[in-house]
């Protein structure tokens, strides 16, 4: 009798149980103190078989704060127009022009993700967004920009400038040097994309993608055998979200980029995002130690107490034993990461 309460108490798969749990705990309260909510609970676990990084670029790479440039190219009234329609978008050059605070109203707003908006204001139709959106023909303009579309007239140019984060040249460096390939899919032109690309040192990038095109570009890079974590934060960007292996969205994206994200990251830096991939990796190799623990205690403890040479007191130290040793080895997270 003695021997089979010894066998249960020391076959009790405690440490086996705790092997990931624990570890995704300390892992997660980690995070959260660094500003980055773990939303997926397999999200850790998907984060350290990544191989490339796509980000996006408005708003993912640039602060996402553009500043309207006065060129001469567009009047008050142009303006006030434009700012009746962006007023009801959350893109960040929509939200440029929505902060002059226009007293125009705009009826029938619609939002075409990857295209722009469009609507009816003073009995006119009008539309705002990109270039081909507003019945331009072609823009090979080095810079930011949206297109107003009033009724029959010719289209408006409305021109931004942007800065990159802080650290995003620090960040994607810090990406590349751990083997990771670093990619951009931009819905702005080539001539915007290419020479930040050229800064951030990115070789891989492309640009002009809607929506569907950067799921399609995604769902190729799966199919070459690649784990991809999408970057991204607006509107547009929820589909390539929700395409991605893993995805992480800043604090200040749209609320549908937010539900389709894995990990939501605080600040205004993208460190986080190499925070998380540190973290998720050290997680992988706990949990890996967390299982060899468990397992090695089961090697040793099971056969001594089927012979009896276990006391069902010992038994119950050696089971507590175990426990807290992976619930200690996941401490060491907080050290690694």
């Amino acid at each position: 009798l003695m021997v089979a309460i010894s066998d249960l108490i020391i076959t009790c798969p405690c440490a086996l149980g705790l092997a990931v749990p624990v570890v995704q705990v300390v892992a997660g309260g980690l995070l959260l103190r660094k500003g980055v909510l773990l939303k997926a609970a397999d999200g850790l676990e998907r984060l350290a078989q990544v191989d490339t990084v796509v980000f996006d670029k408005t708003g993912t790479l640039t602060r996402g704060r553009p500043e309207l440039v006065s060129d001469g190219e567009w009047t008050e009234q142009d303006l006030e127009i434009a700012s009746a329609l962006a007023q009801h978008s959350s893109h960040p050059l929509s939200k440029a022009i929505a902060e002059t605070a226009s007293s125009t109203e705009a009826s029938d707003v619609e939002e075409v993700p990857g295209q722009g908006l469009r609507g009816i204001v003073n009995g006119k139709e009008i539309r705002l967004g990109r270039w081909d959106w507003c019945g331009v023909e072609a823009s090979q303009s080095g810079e930011m920009e949206l297109w107003l579309k009033v009724g029959g007239r010719s289209p408006i140019r409305f021109t931004f400038s942007d800065q990159l984060r802080a650290d995003a040249v620090r960040t994607i460096s810090a990406l590349q040097s751990r083997g990771l390939d670093v990619r951009i899919l931009s819905g702005d032109r080539a001539s915007v994309v290419g020479p930040l690309a050229e800064q951030l040192g990115v070789k891989d990038w492309k640009a002009e993608c809607l929506p569907a095109e950067k799921v399609t570009e995604l769902e190729a890079l799966k199919s070459q055998g690649h784990r991809v974590v999408m970057v991204g934060d607006g509107l547009n960007d929820a589909p390539a979200l929700s395409a991605g292996f893993v995805s992480i969205s800043p604090a200040s994206a749209a609320d549908v980029s937010q539900t389709a994200a894995d990990f939501i990251f605080q600040g205004e830096g993208l460190g986080p995002v190499v925070t998380v991939l540190r973290t998720a990796k050290a997680a992988n190799r706990l949990v890996i130690q967390n299982f060899g623990l468990a397992l090695a205690y089961n090697a040793v403890a099971v056969p001594l107490a089927v012979a009896g040479l276990v006391t069902p007191l010992i038994a119950a130290v050696a089971m507590s034993a175990s426990s807290v040793t992976v619930t200690l080895n996941a401490l060491r997270l907080r050290l690694m990461a």
